[in-house]
């Protein structure tokens, strides 16, 4: 098992990717204890069963630089392919500024191929590569040195049988003609609006009852003060003020310290110091917001009229075209989004781009009153009328 500890020694293997068609990555990393994922290995396999497989030690080889990997990533000839690349990608945007390009997830590969929403990498080894994998190492402390035998082999194994998973998922890809299916999907993953958070619109990941705007004024300049504070000290937000307390505060409102330290929901280290400090002025500004400056809630879907005869039988219709097409239906549209049609709205995920194509079009035919559907023994069939 190679480790690479040096840019000179990780630019040759760069440069060796970029030779193949493909290299599958993967990383491990830590995030419990801060806002900002920690890098602790990367690991890379190029093409072929007997393909060069490494794990990149950025701990280790504190002194190396990443540029080659990145530059890697620019190498449009040479497919960068992952699993479930999410996170892996947030790290790189935020270190490097960098996505790898063209990219191949094949998490949302299966989901495409039918294996289900989110399947995990455990279950594509088992049914594609035919291969037991070991995960007692999953939880492990990736930070500490020296890595054992068992997490270098955990970690290589994320990469080589990935090589196997990825060449069957794309010809499967190939063959079916969803190529656009996946690019969609992976335009997402790309897109830096997906790792970007705005502290000021930090409030509307907050699920709350209240609409008055004065309540969610204090909730919005809560939320903002608690993102910029743990961006700027790298801690996780629930270090600085879980949502059960900060939907306290909103609502009592403290003035002081010692309102604040009346609080049953609030950590220890936010009744003091300069966290105490910072949600005292967020609740002072928040209360102090014009009328016209206070957020609103949006109402928009309970002002909804859902038809229940028609989102039941757009659940009829997506089940029948979730079983034609081999997709599993929570990735055409959700429960919700069957309501929100059934209600008469139009600007949805599940009405856009490939899922218009495989379910939306008849959905709106449906509500149109230009399909109907018929049951056959165990299988549903759309009718034109």
């Amino acid at each position: 098992m190679r480790t690479i500890t040096t840019t000179e020694d990780l630019a040759a293997f760069c440069d060796a990717a970029k030779r193949e068609a493909y290299v599958t990555i993967d990383t491990e990393f830590l995030r419990e204890r801060t806002y900002w994922s920690k890098l602790c290995l990367i690991q890379m396999a190029l093409p072929g069963a007997k393909g060069d497989a490494v794990l990149v030690d950025p701990i280790d080889g504190a002194d190396m630089s990443l540029e080659p990997l990145y530059d890697l990533f620019r190498h449009e000839a040479t497919v960068k392919v992952f699993h479930a690349a999410r996170q892996d990608l947030e790290i790189f945007f935020v270190e490097g500024n960098s996505f790898p390009k063209p990219l191949f997830d094949t998490q949302v590969a299966a989901m495409v191929c039918g294996f289900g929403e989110q399947v995990g990498y455990e279950t594509l080894v088992r049914k594609i590569a035919h291969e037991p994998l070991d995960k007692t190492s999953r939880f492990t402390d990736w930070s500490r040195r020296p890595l054992s035998d068992a997490q270098k082999t955990y970690a290589l194994a994320d990469v080589t049988h990935l090589r196997v998973i990825y060449e069957a998922l794309a010809k499967q890809i190939a063959e079916s003609g969803r190529q656009k299916w996946v690019e969609e999907e992976l335009a997402v993953l790309t897109d830096p609006e997906t790792y970007t958070v705005r502290p000021h619109e930090a409030w509307l990941r907050i699920k709350t009852r209240t609409n008055s705007g004065r309540f969610l004024a204090i909730v919005k300049e809560l939320a903002k003060f608690r993102e910029e504070y743990a961006q700027g000290n790298n801690v996780p937000r629930s270090r600085v003020i879980k949502d059960d307390a900060l939907l306290e505060l909103a609502s009592t409102k403290p003035t002081n310290v010692e309102e604040l330290g009346r609080s049953r929901l609030l950590l220890r280290e936010a009744r003091r110091g300069d966290i105490a400090d910072g949600l005292l002025a967020a609740v002072k500004a928040g209360n102090e917001a014009k009328p016209e400056d206070q957020p609103k809630a949006d109402t928009s879907k309970d002002q909804v009229q859902v038809n229940p005869a028609l989102a039941d039988l757009l659940r009829v219709l997506l089940k029948a075209k979730s079983e034609e097409l081999g997709v599993a239906a929570k990735l055409i549209a959700s429960a919700s989004d069957l309501d929100l049609i059934a209600g008469g709205q139009r600007k949805i995920a599940a009405l856009s781009g490939w899922r218009n194509e495989a379910f939306g079009e008849d959905a709106l035919r449906l509500c149109r009153g230009e399909i109907a559907l018929s049951a056959k023994g165990s299988s549903i069939k759309v009718i034109r009328l």
